[in-house]
């Protein structure tokens, strides 16, 4: 039962989650739009604009990134299958889905496919570092 309640704690944070990267992702859009249609005052105002914009383009790739790695897990939620390893089939412990909600693979499949050098695209695009660290500072931001 306390791995049930655990999933459906999951769950809520899942949504919460991809709620906010929703409206983030939407606000950076418009934002860029926004600055790309203002015109730039001199050849620094240019470059600074620029590089603004670059990195908002990152930011909104990594959250894209993010954003589609739960709504995988949000989908093998609905199927039954969250909280299962896609390649060994075992549960995946809830210790791993705390600290990233929407992993794929037991840690031991993930290290296996990290030591191949195939990075694996099981948690969709994350290294195991990045994904955790970016999914423990957004929790704390909610």
């Amino acid at each position: 039962m306390a791995r049930k309640d655990s999933l459906l704690n999951l769950r809520s944070i899942l949504v919460k989650r991809r709620d906010a990267l929703r409206s983030a992702l939407a606000g950076d859009l418009s934002l860029l739009k926004e600055l790309r249609s203002e015109s730039p005052g001199d050849v620094v105002d240019a470059a600074y604009d620029s590089t603004q914009d670059e990195i908002s383009s990152q930011l909104a790739e990594v959250e894209s990134r993010e954003l589609a790695s739960i709504e995988n897990a949000l989908e093998r939620m609905k199927a039954g299958k969250y909280g299962q390893c896609e390649v060994c089939g075992g549960r995946i412990p809830m210790a791993r889905l705390h600290a990233l909600p929407y992993a794929t693979m037991c840690i031991d499949c993930k290290r296996m496919l990290e030591r191949s050098g195939s990075g694996g695209s099981g948690d969709q695009g994350f290294s195991e570092e990045e994904a955790g660290e970016e999914t423990v500072s957004r929790e704390l931001e909610l």
